[in-house]
């Protein structure tokens, strides 16, 4: 058997796992989230959640990924297998898996939006539209993407075609892009009259706001899943991670980095929003209609509007990426004969052909509403219960603690956190989605 590509650096492991979590959870969910919810004190009690999230669930998701060498399939089987129920760990590996080709299939569709608007941005004809009608003409409008669609599926298929060596290199340089392109917006916006009054409000907490159970719930769900915490698309990144590396020291830099790129994408949206004195959008709103029409009215616009749109799609490819390669790395573990590269062919028109006619029959907003109600948050529940329930303790905590050089060693506290803090939290996202139908 071919011998598995890992990550050649610590470096190269960090971003992609930052660039497979930072998407639209951070671009115009967050923003959103924290300016709907009391802005500081919906920012602390996230930046909790975040700080647990990536110390226990996303270290626990690496850790089987590297344990099993193997993606979401064999991880689930080896976790179950420890208690000699391999066949039903096999089996619940599937939902996990199909969650994450159904939410690419539409995530390809939103970045096609993306590249058409970075295109019109480039043009200039962005900064003459109506944004309301203009987007209408064509999330609303049968087939009107296709072009685009071709561009993103195949871009993102190249950067997976040689598995964790090419996966490392594109992240290596669209993850540093996408953070310097929105630091410098975050930079111009700061210069518009009244961005100080966005500043206030993310940054002073109205602690009142915290007596409403929704916005500690939205809190914990939208730092949930800012950090890809799916049972699934985690665990391809621990399967590429090198023996010596520390997972919870890059589980820690992981959410570091991920709750940058959101609160620059909240310095950037928040103060301009203020500035201009709109209505906050989520969503597709905010990045089609309102940030164009923002753009518009703001001196060098059109260079700005290039800058974000380039910025967001840097985002937006390394996160499908990271679901392409989930799919792919599972196949291939199932059957290798296949080969990657008919196997990403395979995975490319899946996801196309569903996502061409979606616009125009199944409709990519409900179907991602879909997505993330029912398949994302089972799927994370039954990893945080077949990682801290059901696989075998030692065997996780014997992955955790191996790593080259210094540092502590985690036992008994981290585990318990694990099961007994992480694993209900995750269960009550799960039934917040289910009862409720919020699509975090």
């Amino acid at each position: 058997m071919k011998e598995r590509s890992i990550f050649k650096s610590k470096w190269g492991f960090i971003l992609t796992a930052v660039g497979s979590a930072v998407g639209m959870a951070n671009v115009w969910g967050f923003p959103f989230k924290l300016t709907t919810n009391g802005g500081g004190a919906f920012l602390v009690i996230y930046l909790v959640f975040i700080v647990i999230f990536s110390y226990i669930g996303l270290s626990a998701e690496y850790a089987i990924g590297r344990r099993a060498k193997t993606g979401t399939l064999g991880a689930y089987q080896y976790a179950w297998e420890t208690r000699g129920m391999g066949k039903v760990g096999k089996f619940l590996g599937y939902l996990p898996l199909t969650g994450s080709l159904c939410i690419a299939i539409g995530y390809a569709v939103i970045i096609s939006y993306v590249l058409k608007s970075l295109v019109q941005a480039v043009t200039g004809s962005l900064m003459t539209v109506n944004t309301d009608t203009w987007f209408e003409s064509f999330a609303f409008k049968d087939f009107s993407v296709v072009p685009f669609h071709v561009v993103v599926i195949a871009l993102t298929l190249l950067t997976c075609i040689t598995g964790a060596r090419s996966i490392e290199r594109a992240n290596k340089i669209m993850m540093p892009l996408f953070f310097v392109l929105f630091v410098v917006l975050a930079v111009r916006v700061a210069f518009l009259p009244g961005a100080m009054e966005g500043y206030k409000f993310i940054f002073s907490p109205d602690w009142s706001h915290l007596k409403d159970p929704k916005v500690i719930v939205g809190a914990m769900g939208q730092a949930f899943f800012s950090l890809s915490i799916t049972g699934s698309g985690m665990i391809v990144c621990g399967a590429y991670l090198n023996k010596k590396e520390n997972i919870v020291y890059g589980a820690k830099q992981t959410g570091l980095f991920d709750t940058i790129a959101a609160m620059v994408a909240a310095l950037v949206i928040v103060p301009a929003v203020f500035s201009y004195n709109m209505e906050q959008a989520g969503g597709p709103g905010l990045l089609f209609v309102t940030l164009p029409r923002i753009l518009q009215e703001m001196q060098g616009g059109r260079i700005f509007a290039v800058l974000l749109f380039l910025a967001v799609f840097f985002g937006g490819i390394t996160s499908l990426q990271n679901m392409f390669e989930v799919v792919c790395e599972s196949v291939l573990h199932k059957i290798p004969r296949f080969g990657r590269r008919w196997v990403l062919l395979g995975i490319g028109l899946v996801t196309f052909i569903p996502g061409v006619f979606m616009e125009a029959i199944l409709k990519w907003g409900p179907w991602m509403d879909l997505v993330s109600i029912y398949i994302i948050p089972i799927g994370a529940t039954l990893g945080a219960i077949s990682w801290f329930w059901i696989m075998d303790k030692k065997e996780l905590m014997e992955e955790i603690n191996t790593f080259e050089g210094g540092g502590k060693k985690y036992g008994n506290l981290w585990h318990s956190l694990g099961r007994y803090l992480y694993t209900p939290m995750a269960i009550v996202i799960c039934i917040v989605a289910l009862v409720f139908k919020v699509a975090f």
